[in-house]
């Protein structure tokens, strides 16, 4: 009963701290930044849910993140669709991605899984390069409206930050519950002894699929928020690259952890920037930082509240 209040009031805490954030900032590349952890974080909470959670490889983020962009996108504006329409036709779009890539993870795994999840983020850049009369090719897409609510549009970035923000905080509330309930417990034991699960009775088809679902769902939310905030997108950036990154956020925040998928995001996506003083030698000290926090926290950062860490265990032997 402690622990449950301790969380609700670390959350409350934490949700008062980002909405009060933005009134003592006022430059416009700081609120981008804030912004885009926002979408950060959508990500790597789905992404939690079938890597962390399930322990199934997936680095198809690109494909799936660019599936929801330009398709809220394209809807947008190509047919002068609704924003908030393109945006549910994107989540419409995560169930389906979802689905279809959950079927290979019936038959592969590990790193057959990563190389499928892998060839489906190049099949979709490669589709959003060469479909020039629909995507618009390396041109990208442009002009895609913002959102409005009762006619009013959120053009500023504190706007829109908010708007986010309270979307996100949904997210978030959804997959901790999930993480918590049978469901959650499922994929664990996925993850952890299939063939156990298999014998008393619990359908692995059926998890793994709704744990690709629900990551795909995630995604290509954060893929819509994303292309309507930035008003242009184009296929260079969704690469392989781009997958790993949210990876690393999921690995140095702490797997299968809610907050320890908050708190990687945070970091991975503010760390960079904050070392840009160092010009060309910022991405080598950021690459040697992740690598100790693997080393000395492999549990993530959020082991530091759970438990003492490696380092400091082995020295106080």
């Amino acid at each position: 009963m402690k622990s449950k209040k301790r969380v609700i009031l670390i959350s409350i805490g934490a949700i008062l701290f980002a909405m009060i954030l933005p009134l003592f900032v006022s430059n416009n590349y700081h609120l981008n930044l804030m912004i885009q952890v926002i979408i950060n974080v959508i990500i790597v909470v789905g992404l939690n849910f079938i890597t962390g959670l399930t322990g199934q490889m997936n680095l198809g983020t690109a494909g799936i993140f660019a599936m929801g962009a330009y398709t809220s996108s394209l809807l947008a504006t190509k047919l002068g669709i609704n924003p908030w329409i393109c945006f549910i036709m994107a989540i419409i779009m995560g169930v389906v991605i979802g689905v279809g890539l959950g079927y290979p993870s019936l038959r592969v795994s590990g790193v057959y899984l990563a190389l499928t999840t892998i060839g489906f983020s190049e099949i979709v850049r490669i589709l959003m390069t060469n479909l020039t009369d629909i995507t618009g090719g390396a041109l990208g897409v442009t002009g895609i409206p913002v959102f409005s609510i009762f006619g009013h549009k959120f053009q500023t970035n504190k706007e829109i930050y908010y708007l986010y923000l309270a979307i996100a905080i949904f997210l978030i509330y959804n997959a901790y519950r999930i993480v918590n309930s049978k469901w959650g417990r499922a994929f664990l034991a996925v993850k952890d002894n299939p063939d156990a699960v298999e014998a008393g009775g619990i359908n692995i088809a059926t998890i793994k699929i709704m744990a690709f679902t629900l990551t795909a769902i995630y995604t290509t939310i954060a893929g819509s928020l994303y292309s309507h905030y930035v008003g242009f997108i184009n296929p260079s950036a969704y690469n392989l690259e781009y997958s790993i990154n949210y990876v690393v956020m999921l690995v140095i925040g702490g797997i299968g952890s809610v907050p320890g998928n908050i708190l990687g995001a945070i970091l991975v996506t503010v760390t960079p920037e904050l070392l840009r003083f160092m010009e060309n030698y910022y991405w080598l000290v950021f690459s040697i930082i992740t690598l100790l926090f693997v080393i000395f926290l492999p549990n993530g950062i959020i082991s530091l509240f759970k438990e003492r860490p490696k380092f400091i265990k082995e020295r106080g032997k």
